[in-house]
């Protein structure tokens, strides 16, 4: 499955498509993004002096809006890992991830409003529980814009990597779909993973991210841009981050929790089968959308 939106989308990673040049590209990714960690770590001790350490442990709960922001800027790496390799690997400009400018920002707008208003017709269904209050109204609505800025870096970020660099290299690479669209999604799952979860638990969120990481992949490839699929990602991580999110950790910056955590297992694991059926119906919304639009 390829279209002439996709060929165009893949062009610029034709010149240098050979496998090594991806591995060593991943490499270096992997280097960015702990440099980058470093950096943010680093910038943290030397703001908060002796404070450091308390900040450090704040970051690994998340669950107050200034550390759930901290963690959220940590995937910023992960894009300029991204950029990096296709320039010093593959002699490739960093626009050259995202498709062409006009159909990034209109395909990222129509994917946005499509998941947001399949999200808010989904609470329609009942959830089987009552959401508990998060951060104060005022609170919460004085950190939004900080807030929607970082969701969406970290968002453009994973997409850049994923959708990005690891699909067009792959699809320049080789033919098969199979290829192109299934390894990038099952890396996105396989990131996921969460030892810390109990196993069910820890395997059905790498699946759901591997069907959204499938979704977002067609997206990219009917539309030859990586606006779809920011938006989806975007409008999707607003909703689990600033809404209603799961009690426990990345759950500082929401309006309403859940009133169980990650390791209650018997209860999320129908809920996340829930999510990715509403995953697939955004997809199949997004995708008709544009269809239409583009007919």
């Amino acid at each position: 499955m390829t279209t002439k939106a996709h060929d165009a989308f893949i062009a610029p990673a034709r010149a240098r498509p050979q496998l090594w040049r991806l591995i060593v590209g991943l490499i270096l990714v992997g280097v960015t993004s702990i440099a980058w960690f470093f950096t943010v770590v680093g910038v943290i001790y030397l703001v908060s002096g002796s404070g450091g350490p308390e900040w450090v442990a704040r970051m690994a709960r998340a669950d107050t809006p200034t550390s759930t922001l901290l963690v959220l800027s940590m995937l910023f790496g992960l894009g300029l890992g991204a950029m990096l390799a296709a320039r010093l690997l593959h002699g490739r400009g960093p626009d050259t991830l995202l498709g062409r400018r006009r159909r990034v920002i209109r395909h990222f707008a129509w994917a946005t409003g499509v998941c947001a208003a399949v999200l808010i017709v989904s609470t329609l269904i009942p959830y089987g529980y009552q959401p508990l209050p998060g951060l104060d109204l005022n609170l919460w609505l004085s950190f939004l814009p900080l807030a929607l800025v970082a969701i969406l870096f970290q968002s453009g970020a994973e997409e850049l990597l994923f959708r990005g660099y690891i699909q067009q290299q792959l699809a320049a690479r080789f033919n098969s779909p199979l290829v192109w669209m299934l390894i990038p999604s099952l890396l996105f799952g396989a990131a996921h993973f969460d030892p810390n979860n109990p196993p069910i638990l820890a395997w059905l969120i790498v699946a759901a991210a591997g069907v959204f990481g499938l979704c977002a992949a067609d997206l990219t490839a009917r539309t030859g841009s990586i606006g779809a699929a920011w938006g989806f990602h975007f409008a999707n991580n607003v909703a689990a981050i600033l809404i209603v999110a799961l009690n426990g950790n990345l759950s500082g910056l929401a309006l309403y929790v859940t009133p169980f955590g990650p390791q209650d297992a018997e209860i999320l694991q129908p809920l996340i089968l829930r999510d990715i059926a509403t995953t697939v119906v955004i997809y199949a919304a997004i995708r008709m959308a544009l269809s239409r639009r583009a007919a």
